[in-house]
């Protein structure tokens, strides 16, 4: 009989909080967002790292690249970005940077930024997240326009000519 009740007794206790959350039900539920990790090192860490402790994170082309130095351009890339970012206020989106370093690996002080990649054509606006980061800006501006298979074309009846009379 012991046995019994407490079993009732834990089983009463476990539907609490679900009746509890019925009579709750005109609030709107909290969001909760999940903290973004690169390689298992939340993003306020990947800030205050230095550039020789971040390239052990990348992959093998990006640390390549990395310990062959980082040159004159991707340098001011960075400048540019950073006094964009400072010259915002706050939750605005900071103005464009344009720039044709396809080539540059997103680190993650360019998060939040908008970086207009050039495509061959025009400069296609980026806005950096940290998912970005490890990867080439070039990924994210396609240089080409995706064919569409399928579609009405030149010899189509449907696009046939109409004299005007």
């Amino acid at each position: 009989l012991a046995q019994g009740l407490k079993q009732k007794l834990t089983q009463v206790a476990s539907l609490k909080p679900a009746i509890a959350a019925m009579g709750d039900e005109d609030q709107p539920k909290k969001r909760t967002f999940r903290k973004y990790s690169f390689r298992g090192i939340d993003l306020d860490k990947l800030l205050d790292l230095s550039n020789q402790d971040l390239m052990e994170l990348f992959r093998a082309r990006q640390r390549r690249k990395f310990s062959r130095g980082i040159k004159r351009k991707p340098i001011a890339l960075l400048k540019k970005l950073r006094k964009a970012k400072r010259e915002t206020a706050y939750g605005e989106k900071p103005e464009p940077v344009k720039t044709h370093l396809r080539n540059m690996v997103i680190v993650p002080e360019m998060i939040g930024s908008i970086v207009g990649v050039y495509n061959g054509k025009q400069y296609i606006g980026v806005e950096v997240k940290p998912e970005m980061i490890g990867h080439y800006l070039g990924e994210f501006a396609i240089t080409y326009k995706p064919i569409r298979h399928g579609r009405a074309g030149m010899n189509d009846k449907t696009t046939a000519f109409v004299p005007l009379k």
